[in-house]
């Protein structure tokens, strides 16, 4: 196979004219460089000959080793581009003649990506006819063999990944031609790629297209970063069906157990019905359903909005929500606990978690009262599940037919099983350590009982050196890097305020487990990822996981959900890692890790894993990493979320083009292929 030679190299002429103009010694009389009889190497001097020509003048010849140089990188481009065209030829299917040269290629390559190439070079799109040069002339694409690169394996992370061209032979032409291709990282999308001429549209839509004409040569760096960037996506085709939920609004009901806009709410759920959701999730709040009287239940609209969802034939994820709904990221309504608990937290405040400074926080109840009977001769336990066996005898054909699919069980603050370490009322910010909310007086003779069983009743008290809601580990003598919390008094108070929180799930779970007979429960869980990257994890032992970087601290939660069947609902912001770099190595976070260790935990023990996403997405970045967590392609087992809900429904979500991204989301999470126009 032959190439095209080109017989000087732009590199050896510079050189020669900067021999020329040395001082070094050059002979200009017809000499010739000397060699050794023992090893024939050339002079350090190279001499450059002068060679007549007939018409008169002289040139340059190139020294012979600088000859032999060239011959050598010549083999060595055609050595490549032998593989190259063989490669093509076997695994492409390309029809390339025996002495094919790079124009050859670059043909093919563009016939097969639909572009049109005339026997003269022109080349243009065929969908585009209107791009073809007027006038019959053109300008062909044309380059030296000697810019051709090796064709790359491309990274065992990648293989699979579908790098935004139509196909493979585009990703290689592109490679060949020197032009723009994506980062590895499939997600690193600069904050200008949304004014890029080719941008990430959904179905239907058309993508705007540049013709690069012209030498290849005449590319230069600004037209390489001038190219749009390609978004990498794995295919999901194929891949296991997970179910997808859509969180309904948290005002869809009003405080007196009434729908707030059935019509508009109905026409919503009719377009997630038409995109194939498979359901809805729904909060059942405590404060609007137990309002007022312990024991009286109002139902009515939820009656009302269960009915309308059946009809629809979608099914219902339901939500026990013990909660007050208000103050949190996303709330955009309040909801406090109900009236009568109010009542009995003014005369008795310590049925709230408390920190340190002795302030309350009346989100959720504290777990010191699981088994007190301070609420009107209940304890909390009994409240719970009273609440739930309501529920139940409500919605009894609703269970029957399997409208309802799963009930999770709200277990603290915002649902989440974990303290309220982190209220944003008390003055907490972002990546603060928060505080332990252990200082209500049934939390705190629980802790001093602990104490005095392990015989040291000096340890039944809360660490005094733990810092304030917005310190940094390394600023309190408890979480610093060998700081007390891996001391003795350390461990030990660390093992009791995380296993009050097993203890809370256990209860409350078996509650629900004799409530929902029958029926998927699951807890949910936040992933506390900031401060992660730190020795004590702090953030997350304050938020009741005992996870330094020397223990695990969620196996013993898995454990317990294990127990009970139950599911996890896991959410975690790592959405946010898409373009908060900066703020998440400022806060030593880091979301990927605890994910990976959270769902391993999860996995390792038999526990399904639902998920949902803890920040508002609508583009296809966000949810290409929603999928790559749903759907792991690293896991050998092959395993996945068992269903994700989005959150949340309303008009956002309704606009034209955020609709189309998330329909076409849907269809991969359902291992539907997705074929973008």
């Amino acid at each position: 196979m032959e190439m095209d030679v080109k017989e000087e190299d732009d590199d050896n002429e510079s050189r020669e004219k900067h021999v020329a103009a040395g001082s070094v010694m050059v002979g200009i009389d017809g000499g010739r460089p000397t060699s050794s009889n023992n090893n024939h190497q050339f002079e350090q001097h190279q001499q450059i000959q002068e060679v007549g020509t007939p018409g008169g003048g002289t040139r340059r010849c190139r020294p012979l080793e600088e000859k032999e140089r060239t011959k050598l990188r010549e083999r060595h481009r055609r050595a490549i581009t032998a593989r190259i065209l063989a490669g093509l030829r076997r695994h492409g299917n390309y029809n390339l003649r025996v002495r094919a040269d790079i124009n050859d290629v670059i043909a093919a390559l563009a016939r097969e990506a639909g572009w049109v190439v005339l026997p003269d070079g022109t080349t243009f799109p065929s969908n585009s006819q209107g791009s073809r040069p007027a006038g019959g002339s053109s300008t062909a694409v044309t380059s030296s063999s000697s810019h051709m690169v090796p064709q790359q394996t491309p990274p065992a992370s990648l293989r699979g990944v579908n790098t935004g061209y139509r196909s493979s032979v585009e990703c290689n032409a592109a490679n060949m031609k020197n032009i723009y291709m994506p980062s590895s990282s499939p997600y690193d999308i600069s904050a200008s790629a949304g004014s890029q001429t080719s941008s990430l549209v959904g179905d239907g839509e058309q993508r705007e297209s540049h013709i690069i004409v012209g030498s290849m040569d005449a590319i230069n760096e600004n037209q390489v970063g001038d190219l749009p960037p390609k978004l990498l996506e794995r295919d999901f085709s194929s891949t296991p069906y997970v179910p997808v939920y859509v969180m309904l609004p948290l005002g869809v009901l009003n405080m007196k157990c009434e729908l707030v806009d059935p019509d508009g709410l109905l026409k919503q759920l009719r377009v997630l019905k038409s995109i194939n959701v498979d359901g809805v999730a729904v909060d059942c709040w405590w404060g609007i359903v137990e309002a007022h009287v312990p024991q009286e239940y109002n139902w009515n609209g939820y009656k009302r909005l269960f009915q309308m969802i059946r009809e629809l034939k979608l099914k219902l994820k339901v939500v026990m929500s013990f909660h007050e709904c208000g103050g949190n990221v996303g709330d955009d309504v309040c909801i406090p606990l109900p009236h009568w608990i109010a009542e009995i937290g003014r005369s008795t405040p310590d049925i709230f978690f408390t920190d340190r400074e002795g302030r309350r926080n009346p989100e959720c109840l504290s777990w010191g009262i699981d088994k007190e009977r301070v609420l009107r001769g209940r304890t909390a336990i009994e409240v719970y599940f009273d609440y739930m066996r309501s529920f139940r005898i409500e919605f009894n054909e609703f269970f029957e037919d399997d409208s309802i699919s799963m009930i999770q069980v709200g277990l603290g603050p915002c649902g989440d099983l974990r303290y309220p370490s982190f209220p944003v009322k008390h003055g907490w910010r972002y990546p603060g350590i928060g505080e332990f909310q252990c200082y209500d007086q049934y939390l705190l003779r629980n802790l001093s009982k602990a104490a005095e069983s392990r015989g040291h009743s000096f340890w039944g008290r809360g660490p005094d050196n733990a810092g304030c809601y917005i310190s940094r580990p390394h600023e309190t003598g408890f979480f610093c890097e060998g700081g007390d919390y891996d001391g003795y008094y350390g461990r030990f108070f660390l093992n009791w305020y995380s296993q009050v929180l097993v203890d809370h799930g256990d209860r409350v779970l078996t509650m629900a487990k004799l409530a929902f007979e029958g029926t998927c429960i699951a807890a949910k869980l936040s992933g506390i990822h900031w401060l992660y990257k730190t020795a004590s994890h702090a953030a997350e032992l304050t938020a009741g996981f005992y996870n330094p970087c020397n223990r695990d601290g969620y196996a013993a939660v898995m454990s317990m959900l294990k127990k009970h069947r139950a599911a996890l609902n896991f959410t975690c912001a790592e959405l946010q890692m898409v373009n908060n770099h900066e703020d998440f190595q400022e806060a030593q976070a880091d979301p990927e890790g605890l994910v990976w260790q959270v769902l391993n935990a999860a996995w390792d023990a038999c526990v399904p894993v639902a998920n949902e996403n803890a920040l508002p997405c609508n583009d296809r970045v966000g949810y290409n990493k929603i999928l790559d967590d749903a759907k792991p392609s690293t896991d050998p087992d092959g395993r996945h979320f068992s269903s994700f809900t989005y959150l949340r429904l309303g008009s956002h979500l309704m606009e034209t083009h955020n609709l189309v991204e998330f329909e076409r989301f849907v269809k991969r999470v359902h291992g539907e292929a997705v074929y973008d126009v």
